[in-house]
């Protein structure tokens, strides 16, 4: 019973996402043999003040340069 959590900057349009899942769950089924009904993906779109990589989040790097 595989419990797919996914973290994703929030920006992708409702077709994106559904492609995301679609395609790892298909990807469950294939590589764990897990049986469809047996998959849940979750999808956890976070804000990008909420996102930080090398301590600058999405939202500080998308405004350029700090002056």
């Amino acid at each position: 019973m595989p419990l797919i959590d996914i973290s994703i900057a929030r920006g992708r349009t409702p077709e994106q996402l559904r492609a995301l899942i679609g395609a790892v769950h298909r990807a469950a089924e294939r590589t764990v043999d897990a049986a469809p009904e047996n998959i849940t993906v979750l999808v956890r779109e976070v804000e990008h003040e909420h996102w930080s990589r090398t301590n600058q989040t999405i939202a500080e790097r998308l405004a350029g340069p700090q002056r």
